[in-house]
């Protein structure tokens, strides 16, 4: 049996550390009016509904009864 010299069970796991590429990735193009405008709607309207949301759940998590929102039975209205 030979002893490992690494620890890690493939030599090309530590090998990748010591690549360098020669090849210089493309440069990136940069985004065009519409579809900044696009990323920037998507965003609002994320925004709008997470806006939304609080606004018509804060009125449900309120404890206690409101003032215009009292319940009476029908059966007590009689007596």
């Amino acid at each position: 049996m030979h002893p490992r010299r690494e620890a890690v069970p493939f030599a090309f796991v530590s090998e990748s550390d010591r690549f360098r590429s020669n090849v210089t990735p493309p440069a990136r193009q940069r985004p065009g009016l519409s579809e900044i405008a696009g990323r920037t709607l998507i965003g609002l309207t994320v925004v709008a509904g997470l806006v939304g949301s609080l606004l018509f759940g804060m009125p449900a998590l309120q404890a206690g009864p409101q003032a215009g929102h009292t319940q009476q039975s029908e059966a007590s209205e009689g007596r």
